[in-house]
């Protein structure tokens, strides 16, 4: 029965084929970038010519700490080293659409960090920017790679839960947001910096609602300023349903991060290790049960890797053979003002308390 898994395993699989690694550097040297982009590079065979952050002291800790002999003195200088080919922006927010104006400017493909844009009109921008330059541009929604959801993906696009009629993620943890100081004081929240992964992978199985529903709150004594509890409804043409259930504040540690993929022939349901521990996490759990093919009962997928730092080389893998194949990324920036557009919807309903339908990018 395990024969049947193949197929799966292999749509999958983030290899990146020596043909396709480009020299890449690297905007930032937080957190993130220590645990997760740079393994995941290193793991991937991808040459990294070296960092840049405004705190020299970080970068260069962050560069000693994987092996990597250059710091940049500033962006201009990395952008002035001729054989940087891709340049992933790991920065906060506010501060990555000007980093990726001035590497767009200078003919480099990039590698941006979700949301990708503070808003739509800066988002058309700067895809517009790309195009004009013919720069490739993807943003690292790497849920979307990680194994649980890409296998759970394919078995639904090879039609063993029949038509897709529900999908849902349940989590329920605690998120110590004060290992990162602006997100604490940032208005929006949960949606925009957590559940938009979720609303992400929806669409890489549903595509996009015509509506939606959402609620949001906090809760008494958090620290942080926005929300961190939210329930996000999306309707879709017929019957077809997507919730998201997400909240951060669980005081007893009970945590729970699971998702479902239920069809007219069957169901798929796992769960995302990493929130159970993050962010060493552990393995993701997938199990499927299928009348076409048939399971008998419930059959679990051996998931072997982890979101993070595994899944990251999924986003980076993906630009870096677009640019060989003269392709699109799958997560696209131009793709990814459709999500940046749903979740403004979901806020848009949190503050009216109506179903909101999504605006026309």
């Amino acid at each position: 029965m395990l024969d049947v898994f193949a197929p799966i395993a292999a749509a999958v699989d983030l290899t990146i084929p020596p043909e396709h690694r480009l020299p890449v550097a690297v905007v930032g040297a937080g957190a993130i970038v220590d645990v997760a982009h740079l393994p995941a590079y290193r793991a991937a065979g991808l040459e990294i010519t070296g960092l840049f952050d405004l705190d020299a002291g970080k970068a260069r800790a962050t560069a000693d700490h994987h092996g990597i002999e250059r710091v940049y003195g500033s962006l201009e200088e990395l952008l002035a080293d001729e054989r940087v080919a891709v340049v992933d922006i790991a920065v906060a927010p506010d501060a990555q659409p000007g980093i990726a104006r001035t590497a767009i400017e200078a003919g480099r493909h990039l590698l941006c960090q979700k949301p990708f844009a503070p808003d739509a009109a800066t988002g058309r921008e700067l895809v517009d920017a790309a195009r004009e330059r013919g720069v490739k541009v993807a943003v690292n929604q790497q849920l979307r790679f990680d194994e649980g959801i890409a296998a759970a993906r394919a078995m639904v696009r090879a039609g063993w839960i029949g038509e897709p009629t529900a999908m849902t993620f349940t989590v329920n943890i605690f998120t110590d947001w004060s290992a990162w100081d602006w997100l604490v004081a940032s208005d929006r929240l949960e949606i925009a910096y957590h559940s938009i992964h979720y609303l992400d992978a929806i669409r890489s199985i549903l595509g996009d609602p015509e509506r939606v529903f959402c609620t949001g709150s906090r809760t008494p004594g958090q620290l942080a300023k926005g929300e961190t509890r939210t329930m996000s409804t999306l309707v879709y043409p017929g019957d077809v349903r997507a919730l998201v259930h997400a909240t951060h504040e669980n005081r007893t540690g009970d945590y729970e991060a699971a998702f479902r993929i239920d069809g007219s022939e069957g169901a798929i349901k796992g769960t995302l290790g990493l929130l159970y521990d993050y962010p060493h996490g552990r393995p993701d759990t997938l199990e499927v049960n299928s009348r076409t093919l048939p399971t008998d009962g419930w059959l679990p997928y051996p998931v072997t890797t982890r979101w993070l730092p595994d899944a990251v080389a999924g986003p980076m893998g993906s630009l870096l053979a677009a640019i060989a194949e003269d392709g699109e990324p799958e997560t696209t920036a131009a793709d990814n003002l459709r999500t940046l557009d749903l979740m403004d919807a979901l806020y848009r309903s949190m503050r009216t308390g109506e179903s909101e339908r999504l605006l026309s990018l």
